[in-house]
């Protein structure tokens, strides 16, 4: 029957030790638990099948109870009318009907056990899947963690991530060569007085239309 060949496998089994000692926990959870359902279907089928037979066994005691009843009563009448050969032979009815009682109420006490302990066993099989259950959604949950884990490691520890970053202090080592050469060659350079003049004649220019401007926008303003 798989990995547990009883019930009293399952319900017995120590789930960790179980675990402990598999190479792929995750794929033994997961048999396990689907044992575990299989098992459960089963013995609530076995419960039901049992239940039924309770029932009809009490049923039968039921009719047969009757009838002891009904042959007690004709042995009483047999007798309050001088018949006692025919109370005797009623009693012995009775009696015969007895065993078959017997038998039939030992069957269902037979019955009435073997449900107890089924209704143990499926509280006990639950009780261990809903653990089950559980564990695999830890596992689950620390399995990616772990994955995550590992594929960020991965990234850090990735060659191609040391290639990408010497590449670009690469290309800030050519970047500050030429920013170094663009400012040497303004090292030493002095201006002439010439280039200040024309700087004095360009600022002095803007400031006189500027001032242009203003006047204009002021007479524009009062003449509204």
């Amino acid at each position: 029957m798989g990995i547990f060949s009883r019930l009293a496998d399952i319900v017995n089994s120590n789930i960790n030790a179980i675990l402990e000692s598999a190479e792929d926990p995750q794929k033994i959870i997961r048999l396990i638990i689907q044992e575990m359902e299989e098992t459960l279907v089963e013995v609530r089928a076995t419960a039901a099948r049992g239940i039924a037979e309770k029932k009809d066994v009490e049923r039968r005691l039921a009719r047969l109870q009757e009838a002891q009843a009904e042959w007690e009563r004709k042995a009483e009448v047999a007798l309050r009318r001088d018949r006692e050969d025919l109370s005797k032979a009623a009693l012995i009815e009775k009696a015969r009907l007895g065993e078959t009682v017997k038998a039939l109420s030992q069957e269902r006490d037979a019955l009435t056990t073997a449900l107890a302990q089924g209704e143990a066993d499926i509280a006990k099989l639950e009780a261990k899947l809903r653990d089950a259950k559980t564990r695999q959604k830890t596992m689950e949950a620390r399995h990616e963690t772990a994955s995550n884990r590992l594929k960020a490691r991965k990234q850090v520890y990735d060659s191609r991530a040391d290639d990408a970053f010497s590449r670009f202090e690469s290309f800030e080592r050519r970047i500050d060569e030429k920013e170094g050469q663009a400012e040497a060659l303004e090292l030493g350079k002095t201006r002439t007085v010439a280039e200040e003049l024309a700087d004095l004649e360009a600022d002095a220019a803007i400031e006189d239309e500027l001032k242009a401007l203003k006047q204009r926008v002021a007479k524009s303003g009062q003449g509204n």
